[in-house]
């Protein structure tokens, strides 16, 4: 089976996810905050995540 793909807009409070299947169907489209990131992404099966690289994500990196 070909990995989901997940896409994460990174901000400071809150971060929107877009997910994919193989096939381009939607898995998840929604916005969580950031204590709950880790724990959305620890219980995903194994997938590929694009992350947005600005300002804001490397203020996070930082935290």
């Amino acid at each position: 089976m070909s990995p989901s793909s997940y896409g994460i807009d990174v901000a400071k409070h809150s971060f929107s996810i877009h997910g994919e299947d193989a096939k381009g169907n939607t898995l998840i489209h929604k916005t969580i905050f950031r204590a709950k990131v880790l724990t959305f992404f620890a219980n995903l099966p194994p997938a590929i995540v694009g992350m947005e690289a600005c300002g804001s994500s490397h203020d996070w990196g930082g935290n």
